[in-house]
């Protein structure tokens, strides 16, 4: 076919001009039927859901940094948190555990001090500082000494019984041996009979020794001072029987024993003054017929 004969108004149509008022009166037509009418809202909905993908795969690497950023900016705030509620819990558990330990200290100061008060049991309150440097001679230090009047041989107890006695004295200090003491001996009788023994410490525990088999002992049994030493009073609770044991063919029963008193427990303790014993009677004079006889040949 030859083009070069067709006709010239075949080829003519809009001129630019034209084009654009034709797109600018379609555009306002648009426009004021979709403000109007919504014509567009449908087409605008379908636009929205096909795009909808693709605005959430642009969107994507910008969330997953703002989430990766918060993600790591909360666990930072949290471990802080974190740390400080467990150093507060751990400063308030020790002040509790303070205020626990100080409260049974009082309630126990308390106690010897009234204990102390008694005239039976009048006596000095002190605090035992320390454990002897042995830890197996069962030794304590305590805060008075010969300024406040403590002499050597004097008994110490606490509110439930006897805990030792001195044994060396220091201006500000004193040295105290427990009842537990290997070389301990404590003269005690069975309060139920009446009955005397000699109480042995072994380090760390007491036994009764060297008592008859046929002796009227049982279990539970409670041991008090007899106070036939001179340094004891009499009935001061010392230890409660826990096991006997009568070997046959044996002379003397073995009696197994717990002390009453805290020996490893006690903060405070009252120390007794020492027994003042009547002093001993003169020795009478030898008498005139025992010198005759000495002067007859």
């Amino acid at each position: 076919m030859n083009f070069a004969n067709t006709p010239s108004f075949a080829n003519q149509g809009l001129q630019p001009g034209g084009r654009l008022f034709l797109c600018v009166l379609t555009s306002l037509a648009l426009l004021i039927g979709d403000s109007q009418y919504g014509l567009m809202e449908k087409a605008r909905d379908a636009i929205s859901v096909v795009l909808y993908p693709l605005q959430r795969a642009a969107n994507a690497p910008l969330n997953l940094t703002m989430q990766v950023g918060d993600f790591f900016t909360a666990q930072a705030a949290l471990k802080r948190e974190n740390d400080a509620l467990r150093e507060r819990d751990l400063i308030q558990s020790s002040h509790l555990m303070r205020m626990s330990s100080l409260e049974k200290e009082l309630q126990q100061l308390r106690r010897l001090n009234a204990l102390a008060a008694q005239p039976s049991h009048a006596g000095v309150v002190a605090e035992v500082l320390y454990t002897g440097r042995d830890p197996f001679s069962y030794r304590l230090i305590i805060d008075k000494g010969s300024s406040s009047g403590i002499a050597s041989g004097q008994a110490v107890i606490d509110e439930n019984g006897l805990i030792g006695q001195v044994t060396r004295v220091q201006p500000l200090s004193a040295e105290v041996t427990q009842v537990i003491n290997r070389h301990y001996i404590v003269p005690v009788m069975i309060e139920r009979t009446g009955h005397r023994a000699l109480l042995y410490g072994f380090g760390g525990g007491v036994e009764v020794r060297y008592l008859p088999i046929s002796t009227d002992i049982r279990d539970n049994d409670l041991l008090v001072t007899s106070g036939v030493d001179g340094v004891y009073l009499q009935g001061i609770p010392v230890a409660r029987v826990k096991q006997i044991d009568r070997l046959g063919g044996a002379a003397f029963a073995r009696v197994r024993s717990e002390v009453i008193a805290g020996v490893q427990s006690s903060r405070f303790v009252v120390i007794m003054p020492n027994r003042r014993l009547p002093a001993a009677p003169p020795v009478p004079p030898p008498t005139d017929a025992a010198n005759t006889d000495k002067k007859s040949p």
